[in-house]
This record gives structure tokens, sequence and C-alpha cells, in this order.
């Protein structure tokens, strides 16, 4: 499905001009696969070859597609590849359930060398962060900038208890409309139509009509997880060297300021920013402001 899906009379740019989202022309993404490690991947490239890199990852129960309001904004001046990560979007699901992130890590590793992205800017939400300075520990010479959004090694109970209650009951379900309304239930920032945008790629229509997410749920939800501390997240967070921005959803609950200004005062080169009228989907939450940071901050690179 196209950035050209009709929403209702809407299309994802009518929406992206709706959410103040500035852009010079109306391109829609080019759908690519390469297969590593015995794994098909799926990747929007928004071109423009030639141009500084740029590779975007979603967050958990997401896809690239999330990524689309700040890819038409910055498509001009960034070659721009967003991966629909392991178990996620086009991308095929792991046989052996391993959605660790050494797991995630090796994928970007392998991906990026397939395309050949040799140095880029690395930009990831909430397990795409996590999986971003991850791979930035494991593979510095490859990562000339990183912005992890909202997530740390230390994620807040209340937040994750949140976000788990919001997808139990959603494995399958009958109605489109029903989705849309619960999602306005759990975050009351945006607005229907660019709910739907979103929606509309992370969905997939059932061959008795109902539907389910693309997202692999095999392992099903547990309740019991969060504000686990992993010391592993933390080793990496303190091997850190290249330019850092942490971004933080102002009204997050699930990444608190302590644990950003913890992050920060590790990482020699780090800035950090909280971005107004965001919760924890902050890229979607108020692009136009997100947008801004990370403009502010790429151009001091």
């Amino acid at each position: 499905m196209t950035l050209q899906q009709d929403l209702g009379g809407m299309t994802v740019f009518d929406a992206a001009r709706t959410a103040g989202v500035q852009y010079t022309a109306e391109v829609s993404p080019e759908d690519k696969f390469v297969t590593v490690h015995g794994m098909k991947f799926h990747y929007l490239d928004w071109g423009n070859e030639g141009r500084p890199k740029m590779v975007l990852l979603h967050g958990g129960a997401q896809t690239a597609h999330m990524w689309d309001f700040f890819s038409l904004a910055m498509r001009d001046d960034w070659h721009i590849v967003a991966l629909d990560q392991r178990g996620h979007g086009d991308s095929a699901w792991a046989d052996d359930g391993d959605y660790s992130t050494a797991a995630h890590v090796g994928d970007i590793h392998a991906v990026t060398d397939a395309i050949g992205f040799d140095r880029f800017v690395l930009m990831g939400l909430s397990m795409g962060g996590r999986n971003s300075y991850g791979f930035a520990a494991a593979h510095p010479e490859k990562v000339r900038a990183m912005v992890p959004v909202d997530v740390g090694p230390e994620i807040e109970v209340e937040g994750r208890k949140h976000i788990q209650e919001f997808l139990e009951n959603t494995e399958v379900f009958e109605s489109f409309d029903w989705l849309v309304e619960r999602v306005k239930e759990y975050n009351h920032r945006r607005e229907e139509k660019q709910i739907r945008g979103s929606l509309i790629n992370n969905l997939r229509r059932m061959e008795d009509g109902r539907w389910t997410w693309k997202h692999d749920r095999r392992g099903g939800i547990r309740r019991d997880r969060g504000g686990e501390i992993t010391e592993g997240a933390w080793e990496d967070v303190r091997s850190i060297r290249c330019p850092t921005l942490i971004v933080r959803g102002a009204d997050s609950d699930i990444f608190s300021r302590q644990t950003a200004q913890k992050m920060l005062d590790m990482i020699p080169d780090g800035r950090m920013v909280e971005v107004p009228k965001a919760g924890h989907l902050v890229p979607g939450d108020n692009p136009v402001a997100f947008e801004d940071a990370v403009r502010r901050f790429l151009a001091a690179l």
C-alpha cells in the first residue's frame, strides 16, 4: 500500500499538511527487499542516492511507515532508508522467536552492508532506539551520528503497562474502525486521519474479513514487564562516541528525565531535547517540533 492510499477522502500527504509538516513534493518511497541471515527484509527507500545517508528504525509493534511524515520533510537533503525490522511489517518473522537486541543489531549490520550504507545517521524510536545504541556500540565505524527517541536502559513500569494494555485483546478484530477508536482513547494527541494513515500500513485483512497486526504476536503480551535495568544496555550507552541527540517526549510515561540525564552524562558528545506536546510516540505526536529538533542537531554535525 502506497502513500497515495485514500484515507476517507484524505491522502497521507493531506494528513501531513494538516499536521503542519512541510515538504517539497508528494513522493512515495520505493518498496525494496533484501535477504540476509536467510530472512527477507523489507525497507522503504526514499531516494536521492548520493545524499548523506540516514537509517530509520521503528518501535515495537510498528512498521517503517511510522517515519513517513519525517521522511517526506527530510528527503530533499538525505538518502533515507526506513527498515521493517524482523517480525514487523513486511519483513520475515523469526522462526526461532529471537527478537533480542543482538539479533536486531546483526540484522541492521547485514542489511546496511547489503545495500551499501557504510556510514550513516541512525535514528530509532523505542525498540528501534534501543537497537540504535546497541548497533552504535557494536559497529561505531558505521554510525556518523545517532538519535535514540524516547528510550533508555530503564523503562518506566506504568508506561510499559499502558502500551501492553492497549495491545491486549487485539490479536484479531472485526472492524478497522473499532481499532481507530481504541487508538484515539490511547493517544489523544493525534487527528483521526493521522491515526487511520498510520494503522493502514500496520495491519492486514484476513481472508474472513477480520483484521490482525503485521507484527509477530506468537509470544503473547507480557504485562509484568517494565522497569527492568538492563546492564548490557547501559554498557552500550557508555561506549557511544558518536554525536548523539537524546530525544524525550515531554509527556512520556516510558522514558524518565532521570534516565535521559543519566544517559547524557555518559555520552561525551551528547545532547538532549524534550519535544513538547508529545508522549512516547514523539515523531507522530508532534512531527513539526520533532523535525525541528533533529534538523538543529544535524546542522551542527
